[in-house]
């Protein structure tokens, strides 16, 4: 894809070019922009990226990681929805999980993937495309356009297990540059389940000026270590198999076998025994011998079509990047202690738990509030009473948009 540098004024739809004529590098605090059309993608998978894509070109010291890792050039890939207001004070961050992209919600362009939260996201919706403007990208580490293991490094090959770990801090503050370039400078709230709770609070620690408040579902302020625990076998399941060859498998065999099967072993984590009880019990997927070794019950047919699936639109290695990132999220990095890193948050946070989550027990959810009120935030927790478990937040769509409509209207109101 060609690029050239040139000023672009952003409004409404985000793509009116002030200056179509200019060729000059336009220096913005301590990046250069470089702008390009999502309209021919070089990524793995198109159909799941966003309208839009940015270069940022980081001059002097550059993009410095938590790991002390420097990025000198970094993409993201995003999606709009809705008008931005002439106060540009409507405006909503929505952070994606694991496996999310910047497509959030509806209606998208043609030739792309239905929204994440599409049930959620759009005109008339829990999240009002009428009434605020949203912005979701993919994430620092991701597959979806922005810069990951699978983008190419400088010298052209990807990166695969060169690339640097990345933490959620990293991905937020990448996030923030984003938004410099767009000219936006309050938050009316972020908004985010699992991965992107986690951003969210990210979002409220390190930016509390800018974040007017934040929607945290499902998520903790540090990963617990049966989480990571539940990642680190994922990780193995795709480290090995053969096909991984260390991470340098692009443009050879697909590690499938790895990377089905860490989703597997992710989908038990996400759901729960009552979830699966509910929709399968202990039938068998199909009439024959039960006795017969390839027999299988509903729930592993089920199991097994959610390991193909993901095969088909993700990338193994960012799998491993982002679980990682997961493992690593812990408020209180950097700080003096975990209670002086939340007394940065002015809130109000709003922090959703889960009944039946044993990813996220609701437990660990509501000793986050309690953390956050004992360091002066404003904390409000509710419990979402689901069979489903984590997923929860992505199938409950009349409860979900009920809560979210509910905190919406509080948050405005202030």
């Amino acid at each position: 894809m060609a690029s050239s540098y040139f000023p672009v004024e952003r409004r409404g739809s985000l793509d009116i070019m002030s200056d179509r004529t200019s060729r000059r590098k336009e220096h913005r605090e301590d990046f250069y922009v470089k702008v390009e059309k999502n309209s021919v993608s070089p990524g793995l998978y198109p159909s799941h990226e966003g309208e839009y894509s940015v270069t940022f070109d980081f001059p002097g010291s550059g993009f410095v990681l938590e790991s002390g890792e420097v990025f000198y050039s970094l993409t993201v890939n995003y999606q709009t929805y809705g008008e931005l207001s002439d106060d540009r004070d409507n405006v909503i961050y929505i952070a994606h999980a694991l496996t999310g992209g910047s497509l959030v919600g509806g209606p998208n362009p043609e030739g792309k993937e239905k929204g994440w939260w599409e049930p959620l996201v759009g005109p008339g919706k829990a999240v009002d495309t009428k009434r605020y403007f949203v912005i979701c990208s993919n994430v620092l580490g991701g597959c979806y356009g922005t810069t990951g293991p699978s983008s190419p490094d400088k010298n052209g090959r990807p990166f695969a297990m060169s690339f640097p770990v990345v933490t959620t801090r990293d991905m937020v503050r990448l996030q923030k540059v984003l938004l410099d370039y767009l000219d936006i400078k309050k938050l009316l709230t972020v908004i985010g389940g699992s991965m992107g709770g986690m951003q969210a609070l990210e979002w409220a620690l390190n930016y509390p000026e800018m974040v007017h408040s934040i929607i945290a579902i499902a998520c903790s302020g540090r990963m617990s270590p049966l989480g990571i625990a539940y990642n680190q076998v994922a990780r193995n399941a795709i480290m090995r198999d053969i096909a991984w060859r260390n991470g340098d498998y692009y443009g050879e065999d697909f590690p499938y076998d790895g990377l089905s099967l860490a989703r597997i072993i992710g989908t038990i984590t996400y759901r729960c025994n009552s979830s699966f009880e509910l929709r399968f019990g202990r039938q068998f997927q199909e009439e024959g011998n039960p006795f017969s070794f390839n027999q299988n019950f509903a729930v592993e047919s089920y199991l097994k079509y959610q390991g193909d699936k993901i095969t088909r639109r993700f990338d193994p290695n960012t799998y491993l990047y982002l679980t990682k990132a997961m493992d690593l999220h812990d408020l209180g990095r950097g700080y003096p202690s975990y209670q002086q890193a939340l007394k940065r948050i002015r809130g109000p946070a709003y922090l959703l738990g889960i009944s039946s989550d044993i990813l996220f027990y609701p437990q660990e959810v509501q000793g986050l509030a309690v953390d956050l009120r004992r360091s002066g935030v404003e904390a409000r927790y509710y419990e979402l009473e689901s069979p489903h478990g984590h997923d929860a937040f992505l199938m409950e769509f009349e409860k979900m948009e009920e809560y979210l409509w509910g905190c919406l209207e509080d948050i405005t109101a202030r």
